[in-house]
């Protein structure tokens, strides 16, 4: 009989441990081997089982649609878990549908598990089962990583990216889960400084973005901050203390405030009145900018005059 090898990992940990593609490729081969089949198909892929985008077993699905026509195969994993780990995978069920129908046969190296259409009921209830202790697995996973978030929140540690302005540093060498957040030493006064800028109300994203570029701040990448990224950082409570995740409440963190709770609702205050109170961010600024309105349109003066074609004149 034909068959195909197929291996597959999702982690950092999985390729490193014995569910390496490698691993899996050896003990795959060696039971075809044993088995006296000839492998025609090789395939090896880094994807979630829990996506419901597929590309790459999408690949195997097409391969085996495709080669049934011809001759019957079989697909070999290393375990079932390697194959999904859901038992509502609409892939699970087309292959589980071609073994029924003795097309294919499902080999899972490990634990010994074929599935074709001579399976007995036991047989199909141990690959159920096995189906649901993968998902449970992962589930069981998904708990204690949502637990040790929930308890990180309750001790002041974020557990998100870090911003701009602060440095991530490993607590302990060579431990890279454990890491400390720290004031940025050469963004972190240019951060400060951002803050104090906008909040006397003289300047826009635009300026601010301009002003502090020049005084050096870049991103990480060695880029000028944009736009949307002066935005962001002066609308983060992050800097003044105050974590706020994107699926859960608002907390107070650990780590070092770059900026004060005042100053931080100053440039709130600052950025409120300017969506009331719009102007132009390059137009040329004068004593009076902001404070004169037209009596018949309201909207703001300037030091500008403009005449249209028509003749009309606008201050």
């Amino acid at each position: 009989m034909k068959a195909i090898n197929v291996s597959r990992v999702s982690t950092e940990e999985q390729k490193e441990a014995g569910n390496s593609l490698p691993a899996q490729f050896e003990r795959i081969d060696s039971y075809c081997k044993k088995k006296g089949f000839e492998v025609v198909e090789t395939l090896s892929f880094d994807e979630s089982a829990y996506k419901e985008k597929r590309d790459e077993f999408d690949k195997l699905l097409t391969f085996v649609e495709e080669i049934i026509n011809k001759e019957k195969v079989a697909v070999c994993f290393d375990k079932v878990d390697r194959l999904s780990r859901s038992v509502f995978d609409k892939r699970v069920a087309r292959l589980y549908e071609l073994a029924v129908a003795d097309k294919i046969e499902l080999h899972f190296v490990s634990e010994g598990q074929i599935i074709n259409s001579q399976m007995s009921a036991v047989e199909k209830f141990q690959f159920g089962m096995s189906l649901g202790l993968a998902k449970y697995y992962s589930d069981a996973i998904g708990d204690n990583v949502r637990r040790a978030f929930e308890q990180k929140r309750r001790n002041g540690e974020w557990t998100g990216g870090v911003r701009l302005g602060y440095l991530n540093v490993p607590l302990d060498e060579g431990k890279r889960l454990r890491k400390d957040i720290i004031i940025d030493p050469q963004r972190g006064y240019l951060v400060t400084r951002m803050f104090e800028l906008y909040a006397t109300g003289n300047y826009s994203y635009t300026t601010i973005r301009d002003t502090i570029s020049q005084d050096g701040l870049t991103t990480r990448d060695g880029k000028k901050p944009s736009r949307s990224v002066i935005e962001g950082i002066l609308k983060d409570s992050f800097y003044c203390g105050i974590a706020v995740p994107k699926k859960y409440n608002p907390y107070p963190h650990k780590y070092p405030r770059l900026i004060d709770k005042e100053l931080f609702n100053k440039c709130q205050e600052v950025r409120l009145k300017r969506r009331k109170m719009p102007s132009k961010a390059l137009s040329r600024d004068y004593i009076l900018k902001g404070l004169l309105k037209c009596q018949n349109c309201g909207c703001a003066m300037s030091p500008e005059v403009h005449t249209k074609p028509s003749g009309k004149v606008y201050y």
